[in-house]
């Protein structure tokens, strides 16, 4: 596996406010159920993502990494820890001031795609800015159409479109509003392999050319390949991280955390 413990930079003494990072957690724990049954989903991590980075988050199943991007995304509240988007920390705000992060600075990809079936494809993409009271920039949507591909499906309805260009329109809708982190929960298990590819290219396209910071789980390594890092996540923590992946970079890091030798 290549590069050190993924916790290993985590402790770094400079204060949220003062980090370029575009997200991080200190202590972020979260458990199901209670007593002797109790599950530890996220145990104490300590995690920065950088800003303008596509990072893939992998590991065994049930080893918590869904549970650990809810929690960053705001959509499930810890047990304890903090969590910042940019300089903002989002465990300590009421229902209110999180819906609004929800809405305008944390973009959402998952994996059903979660268009509005009745709606047109250009109207789903604009659809958050209308639901938080935010104005419309044409030039911006014209661009997202552009660098995804998809003018031919803006008058479109969802089920007139392939499940590729289902995601696209899904992606355009995550990046309407600009947001600092764009969280994606196995973008493309709906995918065949075509589909897939161009997806995780404009996912990687975002970061590079918009400045977006993606963070992405999956249980795919060649998905996995597309990310400039990858952490291993088990049993609630980060396990490690492997740099620059490839596949197979990938497969030796979860044989590692296993125990398997190739």
């Amino acid at each position: 596996m290549k590069g050190n413990s993924g916790e290993s930079s985590a402790t770094s003494a400079a204060s949220p406010a003062e980090s370029p990072l575009a997200l991080r957690s200190r202590g972020l724990t979260k458990a199901y159920g209670s007593g002797a049954s109790a599950v530890m989903a996220v145990d104490h991590v300590d995690l920065d993502i950088p800003a303008g980075v596509l990072t893939a988050v992998m590991g065994p199943s049930g080893s918590g990494k869904t549970t650990l991007v809810h929690l960053l995304a705001g959509l499930d509240r810890p047990d304890s820890g903090q969590v910042w988007v940019g300089d903002d920390e989002i465990t300590a705000m009421k229902d209110k001031q999180l819906a609004k992060v929800r809405g305008r600075i944390v973009g959402f990809v998952f994996q059903g795609f979660n268009l509005m079936q009745t709606m047109s494809a250009r109207d789903n993409i604009v659809l958050p800015l209308r639901l938080n009271g935010l104005p419309q920039d044409p030039e911006w949507l014209d661009a997202l159409v552009e660098m995804l591909g998809i003018g031919r499906e803006l008058e479109r309805r969802p089920y007139e479109m392939s499940g590729g260009q289902q995601q696209r329109v899904a992606i355009a809708r995550a990046l309407i509003t600009r947001p600092r982190v764009v969280l994606a929960d196995e973008p493309t298990g709906n995918l065949d392999t075509h589909a897939s590819a161009e997806v995780l290219a404009h996912l990687r396209v975002s970061c590079r050319e918009l400045g977006q910071s993606v963070v992405m789980v999956t249980h795919d390594p060649t998905a996995a390949s597309y990310a400039g890092r990858v952490l291993l996540f088990a049993d609630g923590k980060v396990a490690g991280h492997v740099t620059d992946p490839t596949p197979d970079a990938v497969l030796a890091g979860l044989d590692a955390l296993a125990g398997v030798e190739r």
